[in-house]
């Protein structure tokens, strides 16, 4: 053991996701293999309580362009598009007697468009194949900074989540807290709890807030470190929307960074347990959800096992 050679944990990571993505992603995998291998690309969610109405502009400016507006532009669109071809159907069908006629399939439609798409949310990014990095965020007049740089598919889970005015939210791993700001953003939380297991982690939640959000909106943000799989008996039936955004191996932290890397010999146990974990963790988000309320699962893994076995 003394002179066998140390495998870094980046490597075996890599090794992993080799043997068992290839298998799911089959011909797919060469091209995600590289996107994870690719310095990590952010986008700038901008702060909605910040007084700075040029940060838009400028960043229009430097060819970025608001992801969630684009988004809701593209369904627009394409709702438009399947009007007209069911409109057009009647043409399409075999004439009685005729005995001619063609066989019209519509694809597949995209899921509809939560209203969240349409919230106040706007968040940055630079074109396909851009790597431009954004500048560090600025203070306003008051110290609260203008955009919060975070991956951009981090936001899809709060845009699932669609909260509507007065809904109780929750949060439940919140730390280090993009999303909980995300969840903010859209300025319709009756009220908000963000919670995660790790004391500093919630350290770091705390001085997100600080930084982005004004004194009395913080005020409506309750933050506890808790274990989330205990929440269901701490406040069970309580919240009409419950964020689950579980622990996992993280796969771009885990192929690009060496500290706190999952996949280091020393923590082989913990990574095996992960699925128990998040299955214990949905659950308690489950049971925190008032009848009639949702929850959104989520991770920042690719692992069947972390995700659609988790939910199954």
């Amino acid at each position: 053991a003394a002179t066998a050679p140390r495998i870094p944990p980046t490597r075996l990571a890599l090794h992993h996701f080799d043997v068992s993505y290839s298998l799911q992603l089959k011909e797919l995998w060469p091209s995600v293999r590289a996107a994870l291998l690719c310095e990590q690309k952010y986008g700038a969610l901008l702060n909605n309580f910040a007084a700075v109405d040029y940060v838009a502009q400028e960043l229009e400016l430097l060819d970025a362009t608001d992801f969630v507006s684009e988004a809701a532009k593209k369904a627009q669109r394409w709702q438009r598009g399947a009007a007209a071809e069911e409109a057009g159907r009647g043409e399409s069908v075999c004439q009685e007697g005729s005995g001619e006629g063609r066989v019209v399939t519509q694809a597949e439609a995209p899921p509809p468009l939560r209203a969240s798409i349409g919230s106040n949310i706007q968040c940055y990014t630079f074109p396909r194949g851009d790597i431009t990095r954004f500048r560090p965020a600025r203070p306003d007049s008051l110290g609260l900074l203008d955009y919060y740089l975070m991956d951009a598919a981090s936001l899809l889970p709060v845009l699932a989540l669609n909260v509507q005015p007065d809904d109780f939210v929750l949060d439940l791993c919140a730390a280090p807290g993009g999303k909980t700001l995300a969840l903010l953003q859209a300025g319709v939380c009756g009220h908000l709890a963000a919670n995660d297991v790790s004391t500093s982690r919630t350290k770091r939640l705390y001085q997100i807030l600080q930084s982005y959000v004004p004194r009395e909106i913080r005020e409506t943000v309750s933050v506890t470190s808790c274990d989330g799989r205990d929440w269901g008996q701490l406040e069970g039936g309580t919240f009409h929307k419950v964020l689950v955004d579980v622990p996992c191996t993280t796969d771009r932290h885990s192929v690009m960074e060496q500290d706190n890397n999952i996949f280091h010999r020393r923590r082989t146990k913990e990574r095996q347990m992960l699925p128990m974990l998040q299955l214990q963790l949905l659950m308690a988000g489950i049971l925190a959800t008032r009848p009639g309320g949702e929850v959104v699962y989520s991770t920042c893994s690719l692992s069947p096992l972390q995700n659609e076995y988790v939910i199954e």
